[in-house]
């Protein structure tokens, strides 16, 4: 009996390769290889070891079996070949055979009926329930072509888990020589004043120093302070991060940053202030909806801002300057006097600024990246059409102002010059939004169901134990992401938004998801600043590998989200400032569409809480007599949360099914509406324009095929009004547990507030001043400087990745979240957040003089780096390529 393979001859089965015989123990199995392979597919003769296994292979020439490879049988099924089984069957003989394999690579079951092998590398395949679940996006011909294994894109457990070395290189970031110099000048030029500004600090206690003990400058000599690489140090009194030189006792180790030395000496000591309790007190279900509060609880009451019984502290400093040591109640011995000591060995700082300016007289100014002239961006005039600008996206509508549009570069048609135009926007404060930039990756699902199973946990002793793991404390994982994809709705048909925030810890990541921290890695543009191990601009890198590093991520965000503001419960990040910069990819969505019942009962509702936001927030008489305000503005602000498409009545409550399915019909009410606002307050043309992007800003006005969130980010310049419009609207605003907010700390970094769209009209009115506001597609990239307050509201269930990241322009900025942060309440959440940016900005400083020391003498002038080269290119010629690239795509 002898096993008949067959070659398809036929053009156009050659890349369709299926099985239709699953059973394992048939010894003969048709299906489709390629022709051309079939040399490669034959069993080899091997020496006599067991009898019958030296026969040759034997090709039928008739016409009737053109193609037909014939193998004797002990030849196909003795001997174990490419695609065989892994153990061999009994076929009914008695004897010991192997059979083609069945087994699907995704599931590793073979019991699921056809099969289709790939052609590429003859040893995967694929069930057709796999195929259609876990890869929905390819066809049966691309599976035979090749399969996911050869594309790098196989989500089974194994491939996710155990990422092949070839992966692995594809994250290797390494710049050339040249591109080590021009960056290292570039930091040297930046951090320059930063590196002065520590140095005259360090001079200046070391000038009390000699004051104390009666010497003079250059004879002080601070002690050697016996703190570890892998350890952090912080300021007991202020909770900052101490990398160099400081104050500490002897007797107990208590710790002072130098800042806090100055505001004692002062007789001001800022950085220790009173604990601040916040008490929530949840008033129940019903109130979420209008209804009355619990027994005991009252109405309106919220988070009571109570201070700790304010205790006089007896800590002076003596008349030469010297200091003692804390007393007990703040955590000191009382007894001891604080002494200098320093971290860093010798006089660091001062030998860094020396090499610094040093080596900036050597390197000419064609190496210094710093200076950014105006011609350096393509996009920096605005002209009438810029709007066809395919390196624009129109985002606020200031008038006088050029800053309207942001920089929006497609991922694929970025060049290595394409980084001066980025750092030209990047240095002046200005987001920048890169799309498409998942085009640029293997192609790895984001999906949901994938992360779960590439994270949940397993019981192979083979896998790191990082990888046991337990469900969400809220719900089972699949009930959660059940949920993201079709919404979840509490029993009074409230739509519930949960959220899955900074998971997993960025320490955790790439061990827990590999394959996907690889796929994120790849996708993000501008490495050189966002690299998480290799950006030379990223100074979060410069830290010594076996330092205590902060917290930069990445890390993933899962969110449920919705089209329609709700109000109350809204998928949002309220209004926050990072402290250092940040890159946010959104990588999968999923649209959550309400019916038309679930619509009824969500407008039902949103009536009772207008109400009960009526009488809470703005009086019995409403927010035009109770706040002074414009009496055409009221009840148009729910509670912190509406939005002017929240302005309806009992009539506009009526759903009409076709109505809702659509949307058309309430888009074309809620723009009449919006019109007949504009006639009563007789805009000007500047507001005109406003509220031409409020349309489009408002959900009806946006086409969410792609979009899955809202951002607003506000320039620095406008955080100071932004902080008054806070404090002096703050009781119009809902917190924990709907409750409206009493009292504020600090108005942005609380992260109490989400400023709506009536709320940013109102800003916009009183203060003059707007953020930035644009939709976040799949695959876009938005990079937000350190600084910039911002807040988001999902459209869409949501699966954002962020980074964080430190850029040497945004190195001040950072510095002065710093000390802003160093100011608030000892038990405030945003004072925990410890960048310990001076230190990275030191490593900065001394890698940089390292590479520029070792780099081999001086730049050659006559021959350009990649990037003067690219830069040089006429900008018409390369503007106008890549904009007729992308109006074709779009």
């Amino acid at each position: 009996m002898e096993t008949a393979i067959r070659v398809s001859n036929e053009k156009e089965d050659d890349n369709v390769v299926v099985n239709r015989y699953p059973k394992r123990n048939r010894t003969a199995v048709e299906f489709y290889i390629k022709e051309s392979e079939e040399k490669e597919t034959r069993t080899k003769p091997k020496k006599a070891k067991n009898k019958g296994l030296g026969q040759k292979k034997k090709k039928d020439t008739s016409n009737d079996n053109k193609g037909v490879v014939v193998v004797s049988n002990d030849d196909a099924s003795s001997s174990k070949f490419k695609c065989a089984a892994r153990h061999p069957v009994l076929d009914e003989n008695g004897n010991l055979k192997y059979v083609i394999s069945n087994m699907c690579h995704q599931c590793q079951r073979n019991d699921k009926g056809d099969v289709v092998r790939c052609q590429n590398c003859q040893t995967k395949r694929y069930c057709y329930p796999c195929m259609k679940r876990w890869y929905p996006g390819m066809t049966e011909e691309m599976f035979a072509e090749r399969c996911p294994v050869c594309l790098d894109i196989c989500n089974c457990k194994g491939c996710l888990r155990d990422v092949r070395p070839n992966v692995k290189e594809k994250i290797k970031f390494e710049p050339s020589a040249d591109q080590k110099v021009q960056y290292s000048v570039y930091i040297l030029h930046v951090l320059l004043p930063f590196l002065k500004r520590l140095n005259d600090e360090h001079i200046k206690e070391k000038m009390v120093e000699a004051k104390i003990q009666g010497t003079s400058l250059s004879k002080v000599k601070p002690k050697k302070s016996m703190s570890r690489s892998d350890e952090r140090m912080y300021c007991d009194c202020c909770k900052t991060s101490i990398f160099d030189l400081h104050r500490s006792c002897p007797s107990c180790d208590y710790d002072l940053c130098l800042q806090c030395c100055w505001e004692l000496r002062d007789g001001n000591l800022q950085g220790y202030k009173e604990e601040v309790i916040f008490q929530f007190e949840d008033p129940g279900t019903e109130y979420l909806h209008g209804g009355k509060s619990k027994r005991n609880v009252v109405n309106g009451s919220a988070n009571l801002l109570q201070r700790k019984k304010k205790q006089n502290y007896d800590w002076n400093t003596l008349d030469d300057g010297t200091i003692p040591c804390a007393p007990k109640s703040m955590g000191g011995c009382g007894n001891g006097i604080l002494v200098l000591k320093h971290i860093k060995p010798g006089d660091k700082v001062s030998e860094l600024l020396e090499s610094a300016e040093s080596l900036l007289k050597k390197h000419k100014l064609e190496e210094d990246m710093r200076e950014m002239p105006k011609e350096w961006c393509t996009c920096s005039e605005i002209e009438s059409d810029v709007a066809d600008d395919d390196q624009l996206r129109k985002a606020a509508y200031r008038e006088c102002s050029d800053d309207n549009y942001l920089y929006c570069p497609r991922a694929i048609d970025i060049q290595s010059g394409d980084l001066k135009h980025f750092q030209w926007h990047w240095s002046k404060g200005q987001p920048v939004i890169v799309s498409n930039v998942l085009e640029t990756t293997l192609g790895l699902s984001w999906e949901p169901m994938v992360m779960w199973r590439a994270f949940r946990q397993i019981t192979n002793v083979n896998h790191d134990q990082l990888l046991d793991v337990s469900a969400l404390n809220c719900l089972e994982w699949c009930e959660f992401f059940k949920s993201y994809t079709e919404g979840n709705f509490d029993k009074k048909g409230w739509p519930k938004m949960l959220k899955l925030k900074d998971w997993p810890t960025s320490s955790l990541f790439e061990e827990r998801l590999p394959r996907h921290g690889i796929e994120f890695i790849t996708c993000l543009p501008f490495k050189e600043y966002t690299h998480p191990r290799d950006g030379y601009l990223n100074l979060a890198v410069k830290l010594p590998k076996d330092s205590l590093k902060p917290d930069m991520g990445p890390k993933t965000y899962i969110a449920f989200g919705i089209a329609q503001e709700l109000g109350r419960g809204d998928s949002v990040t309220k209004l926050h400032c990072d402290m250092s910069d940040a890159v946010n990819v959104l990588t999968h969505t999923a649209t959550v569409t309400p019916n038309a019942k679930e619509l009824k009962e969500i407008n039902k509702l949103k009536l009772k809480h207008k109400v009960q936001d009526k009488k809470e927030l703005f009086g019995s008489k409403g927010r035009d007599k109770a706040k002074g305000a414009d009496p055409t503005t009221e009840c148009k602000q729910s509670n912190g949360h509406g939005s002017k498409e929240e302005v309806f009545d009992e009539a506009e409550c009526k759903i009409d099914t076709n109505q809702e399915d659509n949307g058309k019909r309430r888009s074309q009410r809620t723009r009449q509406n919006r019109n007949a606002e504009r006639k009563v307050k007789a805009e000007t043309p500047s507001d005109s324009e406003e509220s031409n992007n409020e349309d489009d800003t408002c959900v009806d006005g946006f086409d969410l095929e792609d979009g899955g969130a809202l951002w607003d980010i506000f320039r620095r310049e406008d955080t100071p009004k932004l902080e008054e419009y806070l404090k002096k609207h703050f009781r119009e605003f809902r917190h924990v547990y709907c409750r409206p907010v009493q009292q504020v700390v600090h108005p942005i970094h609380d992260q109490t507030f989400y400023l709506t769209v009536e709320h940013k009209r109102m800003l916009k009115k009183e203060f003059g001043i707007e953020p930035w506001t644009f939709v976040q597609k799949l695959g876009d990239a938005v990079f937000i400087p350190a600084g910039c307050a911002h807040q988001v509201r999902n459209l869409k269930s949501c699966i954002k990745v962020a980074l964080d990241f430190v850029s040497p322009e945004n190195v001040g900025e950072c510095i002065r979240l710093t000390e802003d942060f160093r100011v608030l309440p000892q038990n405030h959440k945003a004072k925990e957040d410890k960048l310990e940016v001076k230190k990275m900005a030191l490593y900065a400083v001394e890698a940089a003089v390292k590479d520029l020391k070792e780099a081999k003498g001086t730049k050659n002038e006559d021959k350009p780096t990649q990037t003067e080269s690219v830069k040089r290119e006429p900008k018409e010629g390369r503007s106008n390529g890549r904009s007729k690239k992308r109006k074709t795509v779009q």
